[in-house]
């Protein structure tokens, strides 16, 4: 690879520091470097990624990564997380370690990790999609709410929780975990369905095939109120849905392409991770 594109979290690397470290090195390579435009609220500006580019370098954590996949959308561009962030089960690189890891992308064709992804879909015309989870949660005053839970059609069951979460495999060790969800192995390709704080004994995950299509409506709450949820795509678009109103999800057709360069299994990546956690 000959030619790089830098998305930094400004947060993180506020003086662009450390970007303007890692350009310098990829340049004194005899490689060409772009750093990303962003606008004010972080994301890149549509129509500034130059064609030409090879591949993406993140700087940040799992949230600036996966905020880099919604942001390029289409474009298909393989991704390097480099770690600035805490746990970062998606960026592959330590900070200290980037210079190895540039080598490895300079002389070599690295591994590319396809990560399933899941779109969203509701009144008819609105669409978003998700690299970690779908998640549906109630507004408002603390009570609970009811969501039907179809797949392909047929009634699974009706949730009484706090809100439901939808999770890819590379989203199970997120949200979904910590609702009590299972970890899935990444590049796996199903669907998580967690229920959050569901009022009944009995009520664990339920794991579906990626071909699955999943419908979620939202339920008339007591005495015939009408109840307010908000659907988030990867803790970032966010909107409001009422009774009656559902979301169908199923597996997107793009998927994000993650660089690994790291040699050790996910296994041990998430026991490492998550000790003392």
């Amino acid at each position: 690879m000959d030619i790089f594109y830098i998305i930094t979290n400004r947060l993180k690397d506020k003086d662009y520091s450390i970007t303007n470290e890692i350009r310098a090195y990829i340049e004194s390579r005899g490689k060409k470097c772009y750093i990303s435009e962003k606008d004010g609220e972080g994301h890149i500006i549509p129509g500034t990624v130059p064609d030409d580019v090879q591949c993406g370098l993140v700087l940040g954590g799992d949230g600036t990564l996966i905020r880099a996949v919604r942001d390029l959308g289409k474009r298909d561009l393989p991704l390097l997380g480099i770690n600035l962030g805490t746990l970062g089960y998606l960026t592959d690189v330590e900070l200290k370690d980037f210079r190895e890891a540039l080598e490895s992308l300079f002389t070599g064709v690295p591994d590319i990790e396809e990560r399933m992804m899941l779109e969203g879909s509701f009144r008819s015309s609105r669409k978003d999609m998700a690299l970690n989870d779908i998640v549906l949660a109630r507004e408002g005053k603390v009570r609970i709410v009811s969501f039907n839970i179809y797949v392909n059609g047929t009634l699974l069951n009706t949730y009484h929780a706090d809100g439901v979460i939808l999770s890819t495999p590379t989203g199970s060790t997120g949200y979904n975990l910590s609702a009590g969800g299972p970890v899935v192995e990444p590049t796996a390709e199903m669907i998580l369905i967690t229920p959050i704080c569901s009022h009944a004994l009995n009520t664990s995950s339920v794991v579906l095939s990626a071909g699955d299509v999943i419908e979620v409506e939202i339920c008339e709450g007591r005495y015939g109120r009408q109840e307010q949820v908000s659907v988030c795509f990867d803790g970032a678009e966010q909107t409001t849905l009422v009774t009656g109103e559902r979301v169908c999800i199923r597996k997107a057709e793009q998927t994000a392409r993650l660089i690994k360069l790291g040699r050790e299994s996910f296994m041990k990546t998430m026991r490492k991770k998550m000790k003392g956690n």
